[in-house]
């Protein structure tokens, strides 16, 4: 049987993350190719992980800086192997080439983190997006991990379109492949029967916590003008600085984490997301379409989601914009149904599984086939695996080898870089 090797920043938590949501999407795409699947990740199980062997998926716990990991990939052997973001590639990819020099290396990018940072960055001093700093060591990183890798995995439109135009990636190395949603016919709660406002994202996501943070600051101009309605929060792993929000007399109500995401979803009428900052899909937004939600939310949070169609809802660009649509949108059926029926269309016509994953499927395929005339066509990936640049490397096995010495005894170490040293301590 074949093998696949998917190698996790964390293990999939599908009801609290988009990031566990996708995973799960791409896990599905290999079973239903019949590959035997190993998730390996240095990770520890939380109490809401998705319980992978329910599914025959092997789960393998690694360790960072040790020689077993090459043990145990030598042994496994796989034709795929998948990197979960970046920076698992950066600790594991160079061991899996020189092991296993033959496999097929997926790298799936989530989101480019280098441009969520850098737009982070500028929104914390009080600057437009538009002046984020995208070439950072944060971006020579990622998409140094990009080129090592045969292929990597996009999510949205507009990074498939910065990688190719801003950093000239070649298209042979990028697949564009976002949210997988399957049709459903159910029938959904009209808007006389949903009420009240949500807001939902996991809330060890900075934007999420952002976006919370800052809607706080404008629901009471929302709720003057419509006393009636409450905002519930959700989120996993909710900070104290988000917990102690919860004000019942104010109609700011934190709920903490929900266990049926779409039951949830479909009990109110309008959703808010005043996202600043972050980058890739917005899971909160494709799943509000899904149900029926219309949503109020940025030009950073809509990103990738629409194409040449309207949104589901409304995307607004100033604070006062913000509150003006989620009273209108909250308070007019037909405007609400009309974003409603436009979210139907988004989700039917770019996020349906069908339309991506037999594509997809030959893709993967067409490269295991010819894989080393991929590889000369990437040359520059070839350069960056050569041994004088692999600092990654060098790095690990320093600390691996200090881990077996004496405690009162340690090797010479010449990297100078304090972000790498930081990023490989255990």
């Amino acid at each position: 049987m074949k093998q696949a090797l998917i190698i996790g920043h964390t293990f999939p938590e599908p009801d609290t993350t988009g990031a566990g949501s996708r995973m799960m999407q791409l896990l599905q795409l290999f079973l239903e190719e019949d590959y035997q699947i190993t998730f390996a990740s240095t990770a520890t199980v939380s109490e809401r992980t998705v319980n992978l062997e329910f599914y025959n998926i092997s789960v393998k716990n690694i360790l960072l800086n040790d020689a077993s990991f090459d043990e145990f990939i030598n042994e496994l052997n796989p034709e795929i192997v998948l990197f979960d973001r970046y920076i698992s590639e950066e600790q594991f990819g160079w061991r899996v080439s020189e092991t296993c020099p033959k496999v097929l290396k997926i790298l799936d990018t989530e989101d480019l983190h280098f441009l969520r940072k850098a737009r982070e960055e500028v929104v914390k001093r009080d600057k437009p997006i538009s002046e984020a700093n995208l070439f950072s060591d944060n971006a020579k990183r990622e998409i140094a991990s990009i080129l090592r890798c045969d292929l990597s995995l996009i999510i949205s439109e507009f990074e498939m379109e910065l990688l190719q135009t801003t950093f000239k990636i070649s298209s042979d190395s990028l697949y564009y492949l976002p949210f997988l949603v399957e049709s459903t016919t159910e029938e959904l709660p009209t808007f006389e029967m949903r009420q009240n406002f949500v807001a939902i994202g996991n809330l060890l996501h900075a934007p999420n916590v952002d976006a919370v943070l800052q809607l706080k600051k404008l629901w009471p101009e929302i709720k003057k003008q419509l006393p009636a309605a409450e905002v519930h929060i959700y989120g996993a792993y909710a900070p104290q600085q988000i917990s102690q929000l919860h004000n019942k007399k104010e109609g700011f109500l934190v709920k903490g984490w929900t266990e049926d995401l779409e039951t949830t979803l479909k009990q109110y009428r309008l959703q808010l997301a005043y996202i600043r900052f972050g980058a890739g899909l917005k899971g909160k937004l494709v799943d509000a379409m899904r149900f029926g939600l219309p949503s109020i939310t940025t030009e950073v949070g809509a990103e990738g989601l629409c194409g040449n169609l309207p949104f589901g809802g409304m995307i607004t660009a100033s604070t006062d914009d913000f509150i003006t649509m989620a009273v209108r949108l909250y308070s007019e059926e037909k405007t609400w149904h009309e974003a409603q029926q436009n979210g139907f269309k988004i989700i039917e016509s770019r996020f349906q599984k069908h339309l991506f994953s037999e594509d997809f499927k030959r893709q993967i395929l067409s490269l295991s086939q010819n894989l080393e005339t991929h590889r000369q066509h990437n040359f520059i990936g070839q350069v960056l695996q050569h041994q004088s640049l692999q600092a990654t490397k060098y790095m690990s096995k320093w600390i691996e080898a200090k881990n077996t010495l004496p405690q009162s005894a340690s090797p010479v170490c010449y990297a100078n870089s304090d972000e790498v040293r930081d990023e490989y301590r255990e």
